[in-house]
């Protein structure tokens, strides 16, 4: 199996380079999916491993596909199959996707705090925690009076407890131990 990985890593950068310098990120994600699933097929996987030349097999696997590939991925599928890879179409669709969703990084942070935040504070903590999780983030405010002051951020396994409460709550284990 980590022989399929490393074979189709290759082809799953080329695909998502390309589509990502030409804006067609979903298109790839779908052409790359119909042709794994094509790929798959039991008909289709005895014409992939079988005597034909690798044009001839190129030639049948972009009719079947048909209209699903645009000539871009016509292309990528006759240097596949130039290089007899067209069997781990369908590793390349899943690590393609998860390069997608790795330029795609996002992460959602909540913050609870004691008061309501302004924009200029919520600009300021937006940017650092950009910075600090080397991702875009998208902020879910809250407001929860009991922490007095200060705020809590949660961001995936993150915490980040800097509320006054949880502050005191620490000295009075310290002073109780």
């Amino acid at each position: 199996m980590s022989e399929v990985t490393t074979v189709a890593r290759p082809y799953a950068k080329a695909a998502f380079d390309f589509a990502q310098e030409n804006n067609a990120l979903d298109k790839w994600a779908e052409m790359l999916h119909f042709s794994a699933c094509v790929a798959q097929n039991t008909q289709v996987a005895d014409v992939i491993n079988g005597v034909l030349a690798p044009e001839s097999v190129a030639d049948v696997f972009i009719k079947i596909c048909g209209e699903q590939l645009d000539v871009h991925g016509q292309n990528f599928i006759r240097v596949m199959a130039e290089n007899e890879r067209l069997v781990t179409l369908p590793e390349v669709a899943q690590q393609f996707l998860s390069l997608c969703a790795d330029a795609g990084k996002k992460m959602d942070v909540d913050i609870i705090s004691a008061k309501k935040l302004t924009k200029v504070q919520l600009t300021k903590i937006s940017a650092k925690l950009e910075t600090r999780l080397e991702r875009k983030v998208k902020l879910n405010c809250s407001v929860e009076p009991s922490l007095i002051a200060g705020m809590i951020i949660r961001a995936g396994d993150l915490v980040i407890d800097n509320s006054i409460r949880h502050q005191i709550e620490r000295m009075s284990d310290a002073i109780q131990s």
